[in-house]
C-alpha cells in the first residue's frame, strides 16, 4: 500500500504562484510514475503532469505546459508541482496519484493510489 498526502493549496490572484507537495509513504519501491490530476466543479478529472520515477522525465497537459513544473525529491519521497502564472481556469481540486504500471500518463485509471486532494482557487 502507498499513502499520498497533498499540501500547499490555497487561494491566489491570477498571475501568482503556488507550490503543491505530495508526500508518499508505504511501499513506494515499485512506483513507476507519479502525477498530478485536477478536477474542476462539474468537469471530469484531468491529468496535469506526471514524472516517471526511473529517469525523472516529465509530461504535461498542453494547458499548463510552460507554466507548471513537476519535480521529485527522492530522499523525501515527495513530488512537487510548481504552478506559475496561475489563471482562473486552473481553479480545481488537485490530486496526487501514483501507479506501478502506468503507461498512459493522462489516464486516471492507470493510477492505483490517490491522495485526498487539495483545493486551488485562482481569482481574476
Amino acid at each position: 500500500q502507498v499513502q499520498l498526502v497533498e499540501s500547499g493549496g490555497g487561494s491566489v490572484q491570477a498571475g501568482r504562484s503556488l507550490r503543491l507537495s505530495c508526500a508518499a509513504s508505504g511501499d513506494t519501491y515499485h512506483i513507476n510514475a507519479m502525477a498530478w490530476f485536477r478536477q474542476a466543479a462539474g468537469k471530469e478529472r484531468e491529468g496535469v503532469a506526471t514524472i516517471w520515477t526511473l529517469d525523472e522525465s516529465t509530461d504535461y497537459a498542453h494547458s499548463v505546459e510552460g507554466r507548471f513544473t513537476i519535480s521529485q525529491d527522492n530522499a523525501a519521497n515527495t513530488v512537487f508541482l510548481q504552478m506559475n502564472s496561475l489563471k482562473p481556469e486552473d481553479t480545481a481540486i488537485y490530486y496526487c496519484a501514483a501507479g506501478r504500471a502506468v503507461s498512459s500518463w493522462w489516464v486516471a485509471n492507470d493510477y492505483t493510489y490517490w491522495g485526498q486532494g487539495t483545493q486551488v482557487t485562482v481569482s481574476s
